[in-house]
């Protein structure tokens, strides 16, 4: 095991109160990919600041290699003294950087650098940020929440770009796929303990079940030991009383373990509340069309919505998702073609800016609308404290104002809020961002069991799959021209339908060519040499399938021993030498698919 180039030890820090950590650890080793997991509030980004330097713990060892460099992903990035992204993002290479990888990673995040850091969006600031953290490939890279305001296409990026570092990781997200696979080593913070998985996030959920069930059985057995002692202490035969007195003190550290004992925190708990049910139809579009100058926003595009619906809207940033979708709840008028919306509707928005917040206002306040103490809840009176609880809010808190909050605590406010009234057409625009997992599961949960429509924008694959029945994207994702497509389904299903289409588009556009070679060597050739394949052409039909094998087996094997999570720490010289065998192989097979597939339809076609 390769000696760690960071180490938390026991860590301990509280603001007052129940301690936010207490006895935490954490230790990162060259290669490491950790992800930090735990509920909202739980002392996930707080750990990571102690990692950074940033923050101090009241007690503990931080050990941190002095040779190791480390790069920290802020959430609020200071771009005070910066002309430019491009000169804001180069502050943060070492002696020996290569510059280039700042012009790099700034294209791929959507930025040409000569931005001004004062205008720039939230999304544009985190990319920003996250192009001056990864340049320098440090040896340590601390990310909290790398994918917040990204879209697809740069999540998918990224991905491939943290597998493939140097850097040892420890990140936060609430992306499941992202964590997925990213991670191979989870850290759950859970009361002010964490808990480590040496496998990736993929595999934490199950391990989180079995340890709560195991705590809870470990409780039931103590709840049993202290009956039986009591027990003993009323009807037992007295023994010597310095015996009895070591017993009773047991009793009394029993006791104090078993009350000290602090369960799980609480889960969400929370329905919709339902409205009068809408019509059959909620919304008929006929090519509808908008655009901003000579930018084409939505070309025109036509759908039907049904009561009972869910519809997911992805794409790349600026594609124009929020508008297509305001387009279609009457929210803005198309410039050409109709929107008509069904009878009944009552709609409730979650708006991924979270605009709808007033952040002097109380969370007591916001939720009853200034209308005293209580309020109505599927025709039930409800305190505002207890209806609070649900969403894992102190009671203390009724009285806090809403800037207090954290992203995660404001993005629950905004649900608890929305779930409170009527409603039989949900919009969810970006409702994922700063969600914990769990309360990520309780929002798949009502959006699945819900009776009226839904229609959501996300980058979430995972949450997408989980939920929709159809997804609506570009009709062409890399260079959006407003033409978009609805296919039934979630994201993989959408992606599987596109991966066929384009094989058929392949296919039909390879067939069409042996057509035209075949119909222009035709008038030379006799005619007795026509209708059948030359000896090379079908011994590489025979053999092509064979020698495919071989080179999945071969990639098999070299899949298999990059399984090993220890491998890159180990030997970072073989992991590299497979990787770029993997590619090459890879690559072999697609030529050889290709190959194989022109050789048959030609067959298939000089036999027909």
């Amino acid at each position: 095991m390769a000696p760690p180039i960071l180490k938390l030890d026991d860590i301990f820090l509280s603001f007052g109160g129940t301690p936010l950590l207490a006895g935490a650890n954490l230790q990162v080793e060259p290669g490491d990919r950790i992800c930090l997991v735990g509920r909202n509030g739980s002392g996930k980004s707080t750990l990571l600041k102690i990692a950074a330097g940033l923050v101090e713990p009241q007690t503990g060892e931080v050990f941190r290699h002095p040779a190791a460099t480390v790069r920290y992903l802020e959430q609020a990035p200071d771009f005070a003294g910066y002309a430019t992204v491009q000169a804001y993002a180069e502050a943060g290479l070492g002696p020996g950087d290569d510059p280039y990888r700042v012009t790099y990673l700034l294209s791929h995040l959507g930025l040409t650098g000569e931005e001004n850091p004062n205008d720039l969006s939230g999304g544009e600031a985190r990319r920003a940020a996250l192009a001056r953290v990864m340049a320098p490939e440090p040896d340590i890279l601390l990310l909290d929440e790398p994918t917040n305001h990204l879209d697809l296409p740069t999540i998918e990026w990224l991905e491939g770009e943290l597998q493939k570092t140097r850097s040892a990781l420890v990140l936060i997200s609430h992306d499941r796929r992202f964590l997925e696979k990213v991670s191979t080593a989870t850290v759950w913070l859970d009361r002010g303990q964490s808990r480590r998985l040496n496998q990736g996030f993929a595999f934490f959920e199950a391990w989180r079940d079995q340890v709560l069930e195991a705590e809870e059985l470990e409780q039931h057995k103590l709840g049993k030991e202290i009956e039986r002692e009591e027990h003993w202490l009323r009807y037992g035969v007295t023994a010597r009383r310095k015996r009895n007195m070591r017993r009773l003190g047991a009793l009394q550290d029993l006791r104090s373990k078993y009350r000290g004992h602090k369960g799980p925190q609480g889960t969400v708990q929370a329905t919709v509340t339902d409205a009068q049910e809408s019509g059959k139809l909620v919304i008929e579009a006929e090519k509808i069309t908008k655009a901003y100058g000579e930018r084409v926003i939505v070309a025109p595009f036509a759908i039907r919505v049904h009561r009972g619906d869910c519809i997911g809207l992805v794409g790349p940033n600026g594609a124009g998702k929020t508008t297509l979708l305001k387009m279609l709840t009457g929210q803005i008028e198309p410039d050409s073609g109709t929107v008509r919306l069904g009878t009944n509707l009552e709609i409730a928005t979650l708006d991924q800016k979270r605009e709808d917040l007033n952040p002097e206002e109380t969370l007591a306040h916001y939720l009853t609308d200034g209308r005293g103490e209580n309020l109505l809840v599927n025709g039930e009176q409800r305190h505002v404290t207890g209806y609070m609880k649900e969403f894992l809010f102190q009671p203390e808190q009724a009285r806090t104002p809403i800037k207090n909050l954290s992203g995660g605590e404001r993005a629950r406010l905004i649900l608890a809020r929305i779930l409170s009234r009527p409603t039989n057409l949900l919009i969810l625009d970006e409702p994922t961002n700063d969600l914990d997992i769990e309360t990520l599961d309780l929002l798949q949960e009502i959006v699945a069991g819900f009776s009226g429509t839904v229609i959501l924008v996300s980058h979430d694959r995972d949450f997408l799959d989980r939920t929709v029945t159809s997804t609506i994207a570009p009709a062409n994702p890399d260079a959006p021209d407003g033409r978009w497509i609805e296919y039934a389904g979630g994201y993989s299903d959408m992606m599987a339908q596109r991966k066929g289409a384009q094989e058929e588009k392949k296919r039909a556009d390879k067939a069409e060519k042996a057509r035209s070679a075949d119909n222009g060597s035709s008038a030379a050739a006799p005619k007795a040499a026509r209708g059948k394949l030359s000896f090379k052409q079908k011994f590489a039909l025979e053999n092509l399938p064979k020698e495919m094998e071989k080179a999945q087996a071969e990639i098999d094997r070299r899949e298999r021993e990059m399984a090993d999570p220890t491998l890159f720490s180990k030997n970072p010289t073989r992991f590299s030498t497979l990787a770029t065998e993997l590619e090459k192989l890879r690559a072999s097979i697609t030529q050889m698919e290709e190959e194989w597939l022109e050789l048959e339809m030609l067959r298939e076609e000089l036999e027909g």
